[in-house]
C-alpha cells in the first residue's frame, strides 16, 4: 500500500477522531452519565448567557388547538358528513372536533396569560418570569406565542419522541432546547421556577404535574404557586377530597395548588403569592 494510502487510512479512522467529535463513542451505553451531564450544562449555560434570572412553567396538552383551527377542523368533518354515509369513525371525529372547539378557551387563556406575565416583568438585562414550555404544539405553542406577542423572549424544552416532535414556531431561538433524557428536561423546568401553571392535558401533563406536588409536598424543593386552569377539568379528572378522605394525602396537601379559569385569575394567585415582587429562582 502505498504511502499516502496508509496515511489516509490513519486519518480516517474512527479511533484518531477527538473523542468529542466521536459520535459512535459518545452513545455507547457506558458514556450515559457524561450525556445526563451535557444535558444538565448545556442549557444552564445557555440560560446564563441570555440573562434568564427566574421562569414560569407551563404545561398543558398538545392537542390544543386555536380557535381558527379547531373551528376548520370541524368545517371540513362537517362537510365531510354531509356527503358521506353514516360512519361510526367518522361521527367519532366529528364529537373530538366539537370538543377541540370547546377546549380552544385554553389556548386562548395560556396565550393571553404569557402576554400579561412577559410584558409585566422581562427586561433588557434582566429577566424574570420568563415563559417555559415542553416547546411543542398546542397549550406549549399558546404559552410561547403569548410571550412573542409581548416582544418577549420564551424557553422551549422539547425532546426526541418515537413520533418526533416539532418545536412550535413561537420559541425564542436562542432559547429553543432538546433533550433526550425526560429527567434532565424535567429538572430543568424547575430549575429557576418562580410558578407552575398547568392547564388540561393528558399522561405527559400529569406526570408532570404530580411530580412538581410531590417535590414541594416532601421539601424537595421550595414551595411555589401551583395553578390549575380550568376548575371543572381538574375537578372531575382528580378527586382531591376523596384522597384526602381516604388518608392517601393530608388535609393540608389541598394547599399546594389552587385554581383558576382565565388569564387575570391566573395573575392574582402569582400576585398573592408573592405580593406583587418575584423572589430568587427555585433553583439558586
Amino acid at each position: 500500500m502505498p504511502e499516502a494510502e496508509r496515511l489516509r487510512a490513519i486519518v480516517e479512522s474512527p479511533t484518531y477522531r477527538l473523542a468529542y467529535e466521536d459520535l459512535d463513542l459518545l452513545t455507547q451505553k457506558d458514556l450515559r452519565p457524561l450525556r445526563l451531564q451535557l444535558e444538565l450544562l448545556k442549557p444552564e449555560r445557555v440560560l446564563y448567557e441570555q440573562g434568564v434570572h427566574s421562569t414560569v412553567v407551563v404545561f398543558g396538552s398538545a392537542r390544543v388547538r386555536d380557535a381558527a383551527t379547531a373551528r376548520d377542523r370541524l368545517a371540513a368533518l362537517e362537510r365531510q358528513a354531509d356527503s358521506a354515509a353514516a360512519d361510526p369513525v367518522l361521527e367519532r371525529q366529528l364529537a373530538q372536533a366539537r370538543r377541540r372547539v370547546e377546549q380552544a378557551r385554553y389556548y386562548e387563556e395560556a396565550q393571553r396569560f404569557a402576554r400579561l406575565i412577559s410584558a409585566r416583568f422581562q427586561q433588557e438585562r434582566r429577566c424574570d418570569f420568563v415563559v417555559v414550555t415542553g416547546g411543542g404544539p398546542g397549550i406549549m405553542e399558546a404559552a410561547n406565542r403569548g410571550a412573542f406577542e409581548a416582544g418577549a423572549r420564551s424557553i422551549g424544552l422539547n425532546i426526541t419522541l418515537p413520533h418526533e416532535q416539532a418545536p412550535n414556531p413561537y420559541i425564542t431561538p436562542a432559547l429553543a432546547f432538546r433533550f433526550h433524557y425526560f429527567a434532565m428536561r424535567k429538572m430543568h423546568f424547575l430549575m429557576h421556577a418562580l410558578a407552575l401553571v398547568s392547564f388540561p392535558g393528558g399522561y405527559g401533563t400529569l406526570d408532570e404535574l404530580f411530580e412538581v406536588l410531590t417535590l414541594i409536598q416532601t421539601g424537595k424543593m421550595p414551595r411555589i404557586p401551583v395553578v390549575l386552569v380550568g376548575r371543572t377539568f381538574w375537578r372531575r379528572v382528580v378527586d382531591f377530597d376523596y384522597l384526602i378522605d381516604e388518608g392517601y394525602i393530608a388535609a393540608e396537601d389541598i394547599d399546594l395548588f389552587q385554581y383558576a379559569d382565565d388569564a387575570e385569575e391566573i395573575m392574582a394567585a402569582l400576585e398573592g403569592f408573592y405580593a406583587g415582587t418575584p423572589r430568587k429562582g427555585a433553583g439558586e
